[in-house]
């Protein structure tokens, strides 16, 4: 099995409970508050604003026998450089308080996520990275893809509250068979276990963070009401 397959099977748990969480169940049915939209974008943005810095120290501690890695990291650098402004414009056309967000501290799970992957270059195997990539990358086009659209007709947003998801919809479709073809030149077990191991910790710290924002009143008595009667 080539290792693309393999990570994706080794991580059919951790992905699995992503997509069980409530407010995940509650977007792909387009059912979500504006508070709610809110405060995950809020939290993208602490996650987001941290992709070009991570990238840049992952591809400064490649070893030489991954240089074809470092040079697709660059390439990574430049698609990536500026996309937390486009999820400041978002916050702003959803009527947030933009400074706010700039000077908010992130969740603590998003928090964490962030510190483990600094960690994870600068003590462990760099290229452990790209378990970051596998999972904020299949989880942003399954979101643009299956919910953005039902979203925005339910909010009554306009485009410009939506470029963040809209845009890696058929961006984040590209890098993925990139990614596909880039996992699958990796043939070292070292590498292949980081991956793994850093796509389990992403997923389920991503989890906790999806777990923490508010939902839509509708949906949080629903469930309540389901709760008590069981």
């Amino acid at each position: 099995m080539i290792f693309f397959d393999q990570l994706q099977a080794a991580t059919t748990q951790e992905r699995n409970n992503l997509f069980s969480v409530p407010v995940i169940e509650d977007a792909l049915n387009g059912n979500v508050s504006l508070e709610s939209y809110r405060a995950f974008l809020i939290q993208a943005y602490h996650h987001v604003r941290h992709t070009v810095p991570l990238m840049m120290a992952c591809g400064s501690r490649l070893p030489s026998r991954l240089e074809w890695l470092r040079a697709a990291v660059c390439e990574y650098i430049d698609e990536e450089y500026g996309h937390e402004q486009w999820i400041l414009n978002d916050i702003a056309a959803c009527q947030g308080d933009v400074e706010a967000v700039r000077n908010s501290q992130p969740s603590l799970p998003i928090e964490l996520m962030v510190s483990f992957l600094y960690d994870l270059i600068a003590r462990g195997n760099p290229v452990g990275l790209f378990g970051m990539v596998n999972v904020l990358e299949g989880t942003s086009i399954a979101l643009a893809t299956q919910a953005a659209s039902g979203i925005q007709q339910q909010l009554k947003l306009p485009d410009t509250a939506f470029s963040y998801l809209f845009s890696h919809g058929s961006l984040d479709v590209d890098h993925m068979e990139t990614y596909r073809g880039l996992m699958n030149r990796l043939d070292e077990p070292a590498d292949q276990a980081a991956v793994i191991h850093a796509s389990k910790v992403v997923y389920k710290l991503y989890s906790d963070m999806l777990r923490g924002l508010p939902r839509a009143e509708s949906n949080a008595l629903a469930r309540e009401v389901e709760h008590a009667t069981v």
